[in-house]
C-alpha cells in the first residue's frame, strides 16, 4: 500500500518505560495463582532448591504430577526407560528441568482459560507450545541444551496477552496495521505502546520473581543482535525456534519455507534431509505435548506431509500458473481496499464511542468506565485517587447573550486549558452540558487542593473569542479524594461527593474551589 491508514507518532523519550510500568501496575484481568503456583515460583527463584522440596510441592497436586510424568516419558526427552515416579523423573532430568516443566504447566493452566472475543487464547497457547517444543528440538540439534529453554520459549509471547488484556483496542490496531502494510510488529508496538511485547513480557516475568535466565531471552528473542554477548546462544535458539514453529501456524508457509531452508543450510550447515527431519519432529512432538497441556492440536501434521498434500491438490488444477497469479493479485488488492475502509470506519467508530464530539474529551459513558477502573486499581494497590468536578458559572447567560456558537467556543477553550495543566495519566471528560470532570490517579487531598485552584485560576484568566466579542468566564470547582484505608463500594460515591463540593462552591458565591472529605460522607452513609 502507498499510504498509511493510521497516523502514529514515535513515542517520546522515557515515555515507553513509564507506560510499561503503568501497565504492570494496572489491574489487568489475570487470575491470581493458587498456593501451589506461588510455591513453585518460589522454588524456581531458588537457584539451589532441593529435589525433595520440589517433590513435596508438586506431589500436593496429583494432576500436575501426572503431567510432569507424561512430559518426562514423552518423545521430546526420549529416555531409555519408563519414568513412573516423581522422584525418578527428578533424578533423571534434574531439579532445574523439572522446576521449569512444573512452572510451564502452572502458568499455562492459570492463563489458558481467560476468554476474549478479539483474541484467540486457544490458538495463542497452541502456538506457544509449538514454540517451546521447537526450541527444545533446535537446542538438542545444535547441542545447546539448557534447562530453561522450554519455559522461556513457551512464555516468549506472553507480552501479547498482557497487551490485549490492558489495552485491547491498541493491540488490535497493531495487528490490523501489520496485516495491511506488512510493517514489522515490534516497530508498530513501539510506536503505539511505547515498547514492544518482548520488553513487556520480560518485565512481567521479572516482576513475578522469575530468574533472569528465564526472562532475559524473552526480552531479546526478536533482537538477537542487541542481546548481551554471553546470552547470544540461548537467545538465538529461541529466535530460530520461533521462525521454525511459525511454519505450522503462519499463513505464508510456502513462501517462507524456502528462505528458512536456505538459511539453515548456509548458517547451521544442515542438509535438506536433516531440515525436513527437524521440522517433522517438531510437529510430531508438538502433538504429543499439546495434549498434555490440554490444547487441541487441530490439523497439525508433519510439514513434509502438508506439502505433499498441497502439491497433489495443485496438480489437479487446470488453470495456468499465470492465471493463479493474476487472481491472487486481484484478490489481494480487493482485500487491501476493504481492509483500509474497515480500519477507517473502525477508527471513526472508536472515536465516536469514547469522545465528546465538540471538545474531544472523554464522554460521559467512558468517564464512568475509567473512574470505575481507577478506583479498583487504587483499592487493590492502596493508592490515592482524586476526582475533580467543575461547572461553568452562568453559562446560560453566555449562550443567551453571545449565542451558541460562542458558547461552543467557550467549551472548546476550557477543554484546551484542561489539557495544558493536566498530566498524561489524568483522564479528562465532559460530564454533560457545561459540566467537566478530571480523574487524578496517585493524587492525595493536598495535591487535589493545589490542582483545583490551578484549574480555577487558569480558566478565570482565559480570554475567549476575538476582538470586541472576547469574554471571560469563571468556574465553580469541587473535589474529593479516595484514601487507601476507606471502604468505597462504588465509584458513584466519589461522583456524588465531588458534585456536592461543586454545589458548595456555588452556594458560597461561585468562582472558588471546595473540598469534601470522602470519609465524612461514607461515615454518614454508614450511620443511616
Amino acid at each position: 500500500m502507498n499510504g498509511k491508514v493510521i497516523a502514529i507518532e514515535k513515542p517520546q523519550k522515557n515515555v515507553g518505560k513509564d507506560t510499561l510500568q503503568k501497565i504492570l501496575n494496572s489491574s489487568i484481568i489475570l487470575p491470581s495463582p493458587p498456593a501451589i503456583a506461588v510455591r513453585v515460583l518460589d522454588s524456581v527463584k531458588k537457584e539451589r532448591g532441593s529435589l525433595r522440596e520440589l517433590a513435596r510441592i508438586v506431589s500436593n497436586d496429583p494432576a500436575l504430577t501426572s503431567k510432569i510424568l507424561q512430559v518426562a516419558n514423552s518423545s521430546m526427552y526420549g529416555l531409555s526407560r519408563k519414568v513412573d515416579s516423581l522422584e525418578m523423573a527428578m533424578t533423571v532430568l534434574g531439579s532445574n528441568a523439572l522446576k521449569n516443566i512444573a512452572l510451564s504447566f502452572v502458568v499455562a493452566s492459570e492463563l489458558k482459560n481467560i476468554t476474549g472475543g478479539a483474541f484467540d487464547f486457544e490458538e495463542f497457547w497452541r502456538q506457544s507450545v509449538i514454540n517451546a517444543v521447537a526450541a527444545e528440538e533446535v537446542a538438542t540439534k545444535l547441542k545447546k541444551k539448557n534447562d530453561d529453554t522450554f519455559v522461556s520459549a513457551l512464555l516468549q509471547d506472553i507480552g501479547y496477552l498482557v497487551m490485549f488484556l490492558t489495552r485491547p483496542e491498541d493491540f488490535i490496531r497493531v495487528m490490523e496495521a501489520s496485516k495491511m502494510d506488512g510493517e514489522d510488529v515490534q516497530a508498530l508496538e513501539r510506536k503505539i505502546f511505547g515498547f514492544d511485547h518482548q520488553e513487556l513480557g520480560a518485565a512481567l516475568l521479572k516482576k513475578w520473581g522469575l530468574p533472569e535466565c528465564i526472562y532475559l531471552p524473552i526480552q531479546y528473542h526478536h533482537d538477537v543482535e542487541d542481546c548481551p554477548e554471553e546470552e547470544k546462544d540461548r537467545i538465538s535458539v529461541i529466535n530460530l525456534s520461533n521462525r521454525l514453529s511459525s511454519l505450522y501456524w503462519g499463513l505464508d508457509t510456502s513462501e517462507r519455507l524456502p528462505k528458512i531452508q536456505k538459511w539453515l543450510q548456509a548458517n547451521i550447515h544442515l542438509s535438506p534431509q536433516e531440515i525436513e527431519g527437524l521440522l517433522d519432529s517438531i510437529a510430531e512432538k508438538s502433538v504429543e505435548i499439546l495434549s498434555t497441556f490440554e490444547v487441541a492440536a487441530k490439523d497439525l501434521r508433519p510439514l513434509s506431509q502438508m506439502l505433499r498434500e498441497a502439491n497433489q491438490e495443485l496438480s489437479k488444477l487446470n488453470c495456468s500458473y499465470e492465471q493463479i497469479v493474476v487472481d491472487l493479485q486481484r484478490a489481494k488488492k480487493q482485500s487491501e481496499n476493504l481492509a483500509s475502509e474497515l480500519m477507517k470506519a473502525n477508527e471513526k467508530l472508536r472515536t465516536l464511542a469514547l469522545e465528546d464530539g465538540l471538545t474531544g474529551l472523554y464522554n460521559h459513558r467512558h468517564f464512568h468506565e475509567i473512574l470505575a477502573q481507577e478506583l479498583e486499581r487504587s483499592k487493590r494497590y492502596s493508592h490515592y485517587l482524586s476526582l475533580l468536578f467543575f461547572d461553568i458559572d452562568y453559562f446560560k447567560r453566555v449562550n443567551d447573550t453571545y449565542g451558541h456558537l460562542i458558547g461552543d467556543q467557550v467549551l472548546k477553550g476550557i477543554a484546551q486549558q484542561m489539557r495544558k495543566v493536566t498530566r498524561v495519566s489524568d483522564a479528562l471528560a465532559r460530564f454533560g452540558g457545561e459540566e467537566f470532570a478530571i480523574i487524578l490517579p496517585e493524587t492525595n487531598a493536598a495535591g487535589l487542593r493545589v490542582f483545583g485552584e490551578r484549574i480555577r485560576r487558569g480558566i478565570e484568566n482565559m480570554e475567549i473569542g476575538p476582538g470586541e466579542r472576547s469574554l471571560r468566564v469563571t468556574v465553580s470547582v469541587g473535589g474529593t479524594t479516595f484514601e487507601p484505608e476507606l471502604v468505597v463500594d462504588h465509584h458513584d460515591i466519589l461522583i456524588e461527593v465531588a458534585d456536592k463540593a461543586v454545589y458548595n462552591s456555588k452556594s458560597l458565591g461561585r468562582n472558588r474551589f471546595s473540598f469534601f472529605p470522602l470519609q465524612d460522607f461514607t461515615r454518614c452513609r454508614a450511620s443511616l
